[in-house]
């Protein structure tokens, strides 16, 4: 048996972390989830990165020089070839498609560019870049791999990997939201938006949602779902403040989400739980992202650590 690379080791084989896997399993786990946006399909390919550093043996892993680039530039080439093996399930995926959220530690709002970076917001933006694209600018913009590693993790030149890279930045800029309000705020504009859903109040889901907001939602045809985004304030309001009347005995609850304040909706009549996480915008939501999907909720009381540094996730409760 080999330990397992995404919790503690159970066999004490590696007690103090000092196997670079082990060490970096964090670093590998934020990356492969940013390039993918999916918790179970980046804890997947950490497993397999495991498994292939394992095989190399103990005595060629000790000749690697950078162990760090080795493993990220093996993520990523894992990640790049899971991208292309989801094409064809993603084209035929019902409705909208959101990123699987992940209920992450206070922390992460501490790190403002990592916090970003696995946004609902950002992960959304970055579904719009092609595969190599997307690794491109995960592993420079937010991990500031240097050009000549991604080049190695994406088959291309240096030249070739700049480019990629001007490309995709100025792609991200154009479609980024500008989230100029601060994580106290941001916490209190939820905190009035729950209280204004959880009282059928629609003058205060006005108050706090920007004219034009946009309500999407995942139900992956499983879960019921709006079927495109609702636009406007108006609409959103008048469909979330006639939530009470239908889920009489439904709970909100508050969650960090994705580096950010957001919330899950439980005990709604279809048995279906509800993820919801917020894009800001001077003091308002702007967007709002609700995901019904059973399939990406199964880990959503694990709390997961995303980190850029080489430490660990938790994959506790």
């Amino acid at each position: 048996m080999t330990p397992d690379p995404l919790g503690t080791d159970p066999l004490g084989t590696d007690p103090l972390g000092t196997d670079p896997f082990l060490t970096h399993r964090g670093l590998l786990f934020t990356v492969a989830y940013e390039m993918l946006g999916s918790a179970a399909d980046a804890e997947d390919v950490v497993q397999e990165t495991w498994l292939r550093w394992d095989a190399i043996g103990a005595p060629a892993r000790a000749e690697v020089r950078d162990p760090r680039a080795f493993l990220v530039r093996m993520v990523t080439r894992k990640a790049l070839d899971q991208i292309r093996a989801n094409a064809r399930r993603r084209e035929a995926y019902v409705g909208e498609w959101l990123p699987e959220p992940l209920h992450t530690t206070a922390d992460v709002a501490d790190d403002v560019e990592l916090a970003e970076s696995v946004s609902f917001a950002m992960l959304t933006v970055l579904e719009t870049l092609t595969p190599t694209e997307r690794a491109v600018f995960v592993l420079r913009e937010v991990f500031d791999v240097p050009y000549a590693e991604i080049a190695e993790a994406v088959d291309k030149s240096d030249a070739a990997v700049r480019q990629i890279g001007h490309r995709a930045r100025a792609h991200v800029a154009a479609r980024r939201p500008r989230m100029n309000v601060d994580s106290a705020q941001q916490e209190r504009v939820v905190e009035r938006f729950l209280a204004a859903v959880g009282g059928g109040d629609l003058q205060g889901l006005l108050d706090v949602l920007a004219p034009d907001v946009v309500l999407v939602a995942d139900g992956g045809g499983i879960a019921q779902a709006v079927f495109h985004p609702v636009l406007g304030a108006t609409k959103v309001a008048r469909l979330l403040s006639g939530f009470v009347r239908v889920a009489p005995a439904a709970r909100l609850v508050p969650m960090r989400l994705n580096g950010g304040p957001g919330a899950l909706l439980l005990d709604l009549p279809d048995g279906h739980d509800t993820a919801i996480g917020f894009t800001f915008e001077a003091d308002r939501i702007s967007r709002i992202f609700a995901v019904r999907n059973p399939h990406k909720l199964t880990r959503i009381d694990v709390t997961t650590t995303v980190s850029r540094s080489a430490s660990g996730p938790d994959h506790g409760a």
